[in-house]
């Protein structure tokens, strides 16, 4: 196992901080509506996320991106064990869903993908998505952001309510000190344009951001930054 993790040790902690150990536990966090459950896998220490719906028992995972046997663990020892219905991949990269097939067939799960980048993932998507677009967890609706520069078809995850606040899922479209990386002044131009316009100018300094690997951060923490990453052109 990656880590040296026996999968029977995935244990869950309760008191979520927004950092992960890849040789520890998961981390998770609960909300009103959902909870969200945090994982390091793989050689690159991507973070997976599983969001189950409170009211549903239904799951929503986002980026099966290696270790299938370590995620079905994560998915079993989660509350009552939740029915996994959804995997959203975020991107187009193989770090980001070495895992899709094993995990989706071994839990009959539909999966969901942004329709540019869809042609390269192992299995072809259930559900096509677009900007704008929701998918649901159980009751609870995630608004589909199409973040264009890191990959064509990237996309960020959003679930907002009056009494939890906005929580945002970005891939490898935003991370604490920067966005993604881009292979052109066009494609940084592209990506830059598109979290500002379409995160930050649009979301409250409170939101929490849970990117595709690394620690968590908020809008508020990043956002006097800004112009720092426009200069940096990376």
């Amino acid at each position: 196992m990656p880590f040296g993790l026996p999968s029977a040790l995935v244990d869950v902690l309760d008191d979520y901080t927004g950092h992960v150990d890849p040789n520890g536990p998961a981390a998770r966090r609960t909300l009103g509506e959902l909870t969200i459950t945090k994982l390091s896998v793989g050689a690159m220490d991507n973070n997976t996320y599983l969001l189950v719906c409170r009211a549903t028992n239904e799951a929503l995972l986002i980026d099966a991106a290696a270790d299938p046997t370590r995620i079905s663990d994560l998915v079993g020892h989660t509350l009552e064990r939740p029915r996994l219905k959804t995997v959203v991949t975020t991107h187009r990269h193989q770090d980001h869903w070495g895992a899709l097939g094993a995990v989706a067939g071994a839990n009959g799960s539909n999966t969901v993908a942004h329709e540019l980048d869809a042609p390269v993932l192992p299995i072809p998507p259930d559900q096509l998505v677009s900007h704008g677009d929701t998918v649901m967890v159980g009751r609870v609706p995630l608004s589909v952001i199409h973040l264009r520069g890191h990959t064509p078809g990237s996309i960020a995850l959003l679930y907002r309510s009056a009494s939890e606040g906005a929580h945002l899922f970005t891939g490898d479209s935003l991370f604490p000190g920067g966005v993604g990386r881009t292979t052109s002044p066009e494609d940084f131009t592209s990506l830059f344009t598109d979290v500002k316009e379409r995160i930050f100018d649009v979301l409250p300094d409170d939101t929490w951001f849970y990117p595709g690997h690394g620690d968590d951060s908020t809008l508020g923490k990043e956002r006097p930054h800004l112009d720092e990453w426009r200069a940096r052109g990376w």
